[in-house]
């Protein structure tokens, strides 16, 4: 089987025990304000970011680590590891996939399955921890990633966005749905779908209304395909994530439930204040 490392990039959610975990290696994203660049979650921490969006004018723009980047980190993985299992940020959403793929044609003779989660955060986090899981039962790395290719795109969501100002300049969303959800004041649901991309999912007229959409698409799920456990993923809001989690456990006694904070690089374009529930589907 040989010993497998783990590469993914600042979009995941990552654990205490992934943080803390050997085989667990991140590439942070970029993030630039006012022309300068910063490492996500490294130069630059949540709250500095939202302090920042608020004082400056102009949006602030993400990119991906560069080839070079991934070339490196496999290089050194090379010394230690038999192979490396990458796992990223939807390649709809982000330029990341095409960075880890090119970084590793450039380093011989270490074979790295790059992975397309076609999502970003906990979503990304699942696909970690699962190949973590069948590494430590003794699969080779192709039947990892296999498993794991398999996996992405299952894992439902719904975001409430924080800012339709930042997700409209971010270029995720058209004018006219941007000057809809302004205007009526509407509370946008999004998802990013199986395929990896941000689809406008419904609109509702209120955020109290949008949450309890939320739990009431987890609940219809959850009829006909029993949840043991979701995630909550916010934008510096966590008494709402605390709500949301409330009433999600009125629902479904007994699930396991996650509260955690998006990072900074989804922060960008989702903004202070968002909130999502996911799930994994079977």
């Amino acid at each position: 089987m040989g010993k497998i490392a783990f590469v993914t990039d600042s979009t995941a959610y990552l654990t205490e025990e992934l943080k803390n975990h050997p085989d667990v290696y991140t590439l942070p994203l970029s993030i630039i304000i006012d022309g300068e660049s910063y490492a996500d979650g490294v130069d630059l921490s949540v709250d500095e970011l939202y302090t920042r969006i608020r004082k400056e004018k102009e949006v602030p723009k993400t990119s991906q680590p560069a080839i070079g980047r991934f070339a490196e980190l496999y290089e050194k993985l090379k010394e230690d590891y038999d192979a490396a299992i990458s796992i990223h940020i939807s390649d709809k959403l982000s330029g990341t996939m095409a960075s880890a793929k090119q970084g590793s044609d450039l380093v011989d003779h270490f074979p790295v399955e790059v992975v397309d989660s076609k999502c970003m955060s906990y979503a990304i986090t699942h696909l970690i921890n699962e190949s973590i899981k069948l590494s430590e039962e003794g699969k080779d790395v192709s039947d990892i990633a296999a498993h794991v290719r398999d996996e992405a795109g299952r894992t439902a969501n719904y975001i409430l966005l924080g800012s339709l100002d930042q997700f409209y300049k971010g270029g995720r969303m058209s004018g006219a749905q941007y000057l809809i959800g302004s205007v009526l004041k509407i509370k946008p649901v999004i998802t990013i779908t199986p395929e990896g991309e941000f689809n406008l999912f419904e609109r509702v007229r209120s955020e109290k209304k949008a949450v309890n959409r939320l739990v009431e698409l987890l609940t219809t799920y959850h009829e006909e395909h029993p949840v043991r456990s979701v995630q909550i993923m916010h934008g510096n809001v966590p008494e709402k994530a605390a709500m949301l989690e409330e009433k999600v456990k009125e629902k479904i006694p007994g699930v396991d439930v996650l509260i955690g904070e998006i990072s900074s690089t989804i922060a960008v374009h989702a903004g202070e204040g968002t909130l999502a529930l996911l799930w994994q589907r079977g």
